[in-house]
């Protein structure tokens, strides 16, 4: 049997990892080149982590969970990233059943709003 050399980006556990990693970045409104100043890395070695390309170090994952607020482990959960649109069409089905989560909601994006003004 002969074994694929490339394995399929599908598989890729670093194309998984950059792409979860680049996803918690842009929900944090973060740019490249801000987050990289955070975890003081190079812009082009986040990049590289994004595209799969290289995997971060541990030393670098630690950072990252940190500057994103969640546990390390998090940096793993693959399979949880819905499409937007099924994520956008969730909360509003919540939202409009929930008059409590809507104002919970309204007045968390109100203080992240504030935060970014500050």
């Amino acid at each position: 049997m002969v074994k694929n050399k490339k394995m399929s980006k599908k598989y890729d556990i670093k194309v998984k990892l950059g792409n979860r990693i680049k996803f918690l970045r842009k929900a944090k409104n973060y740019t490249q080149e801000e987050f990289a100043e955070r975890i003081d890395i190079e812009p082009q070695s986040l990049s590289n982590i994004e595209r799969g390309k290289f995997a971060p170090s541990i030393e670098t994952l630690q950072k990252i969970s940190c500057a994103l607020c969640v546990q390390p482990y998090e940096l793993y959960l693959f399979e949880t990233i819905s499409p937007i649109e099924e994520i956008r069409k969730d909360l509003i089905s919540a939202i409009n059943g929930s008059d409590v989560l809507a104002l919970e909601l309204y007045n968390h994006y109100i203080s992240q709003k504030q935060k970014t003004l500050r």
